[in-house]
């Protein structure tokens, strides 16, 4: 589903990201692990096209999406989380929804299988995204990119400052939805063990580079704990 060849970004004089490639294949979770600053978010950005890439190739199924913008990205099958979240907080949680919509006719409904995927969001329609908890608003950002149904969704450290109990939801979630066969997921985390739990493919980056790759059933024997906490 993402072909990512030898991909160099800079911010300034500053190489981010050198050479980066991978696959990311259609029923699976990719997970990108590595300590802050070492181009995790910046690489989803790139996939994104919120940050220009210098060099190298983005391919979306047999399309090239190297130079499209952010919105043509949308419309081609990209969903994006970002770190942070980033939700509408003076709009409520159905016009956060219809954001992930923007794109389509206005009378596109909102599908029905964001609720059953967050139930809370139908309870909570009509409330302000400012006034939801981090973990709900989470839960929307998400529901928001899978509205338009992505074949590709860029999830940047979902469980950075959410409960327990919503940790566990959303990798359910992540995992019912790798299990369907259409999607690939890339997933940027820092929480060990949730990577491990959802990894079909593990990457670790160090310094803008992948410095190692495998089965996310070999995380454990590839040490990849132990490069976590170098």
């Amino acid at each position: 589903m993402l072909n990512v060849e030898s991909l160099n970004q800079y911010y300034g004089g500053s190489h981010i990201l050198r050479g980066v490639s991978f696959e990311a294949r259609r029923g699976e979770v990719t997970v990108v692990l590595g300590r802050n600053g070492v181009g995790k978010t910046t690489l989803l950005k790139s996939l994104m096209g919120v940050v220009p890439v210098k060099t190298g190739q983005v391919r979306l199924g047999e399309h090239e999406i190297t130079h499209h913008t952010p919105y043509d990205r949308v419309r081609a099958g990209v969903g994006y989380v970002p770190q942070g979240r980033e939700i509408f907080g003076r709009l409520t949680v159905e016009e956060n929804l219809r954001m992930g919509l923007a794109y389509k006719p206005a009378s596109t409904p909102i599908p029905a299988e964001l609720f059953e995927l967050f139930p809370v969001l139908k309870q909570m329609l009509q409330r302000r995204g400012g006034d939801l908890s981090g973990g709900q608003q989470q839960q929307l950002a998400i529901a928001r990119a899978l509205a338009p149904a992505p074949r590709l969704l860029l999830l940047d450290e979902p469980t950075e400052g959410i409960q327990p109990s919503i940790i566990k939801d959303i990798g359910r979630v992540i995992r019912m939805l790798a299990d369907r066969g259409d999607m690939a997921i890339v997933l940027v985390e820092q929480y060990y063990d949730f990577a491990a739990e959802l990894a079909d493919q593990y990457l670790v980056m160090e310094r803008g580079e992948i410095i190692a790759r495998g089965a996310g059933r070999d995380m454990e024997a590839d040490g990849v704990r132990q490069m976590m906490s170098i």
